[in-house]
């Protein structure tokens, strides 16, 4: 079976856990990097703000930062980069990604009320555009609708990265570097898959399955 490492624990992560099973993989779960030498593929799951500081820009509007984290995640990209293993990045993960690769983030994006998760209502929804080259494109079409839950965004892209979808502000919605096999979303599709399918929006079960299949 296919080993995915995704950082953090799977009582948290518990959508990514169910996500990878659904699809015949195994998630291995911690906080200690180097269990991920026996893993196939990294999987960087959603979560806090990444310290400015990894992007040369001062604080000025971030949220539950943790360094530990953003540090551990960066070397992990830079090794499964290295030994040349796939990477799937979501929402944070995608910044992550981005930041590694020496591009920056929007602290605060312009215009929340289409990305931001609110209380009431939990994730947004909006329609994003795709490019033809993007790995999106193959599973869903030019245009469709997904979930959001976030306040920051991609601003310049990272070495070797190109952004591949589009919300309509203009904010980035996916990213890759298909030599490197290196994919990300900012949207969360395993909050749109199997036991949490949408109606709203596509079936984020076509992404997880595109993943393992890079593996």
């Amino acid at each position: 079976m296919k080993k995915i490492f995704v950082y953090g624990n799977d009582q948290t992560l518990k959508n990514y856990k169910l996500a990878i099973e659904q699809c015949g993989a195994v998630a291995c779960f911690s906080t200690e990097i180097r269990e991920a030498n026996s893993c196939e593929a990294l999987l960087l799951a959603g979560g806090g703000d990444m310290a400015p500081f990894f992007y040369q820009q001062k604080e000025t509007a971030c949220f539950n930062i943790d360094q530990k984290r953003d540090k551990d995640e960066l070397e992990l990209i830079q090794q499964f980069t290295k030994n040349e293993r796939a990477i799937f990045g979501v929402c944070r993960g995608m910044q992550v990604i981005n930041v590694a690769f020496g591009g920056d983030l929007l602290q605060d994006i312009k215009s929340p009320v289409l990305h931001a998760y609110q209380e009431k209502s939990g994730d947004q929804v909006h329609k994003i555009t795709c490019r033809e080259e993007s790995f999106l494109s193959g599973l869903y079409g030019k245009e469709f609708a997904v979930n959001s839950a976030h306040h920051q965004g991609c601003q310049l892209p990272g070495d070797g990265l190109s952004y591949t979808a589009f919300a309509e502000d203009g904010i980035c919605e996916a990213l890759q570097d298909e030599t490197k096999r290196i994919y990300a979303v900012q949207f969360h599709p395993e909050r749109m898959s199997f036991g949490h399918k949408r109606n709203d929006t596509v079936d984020g079960r076509l992404i997880w399955e595109y993943f393992i299949r890079q593996i």
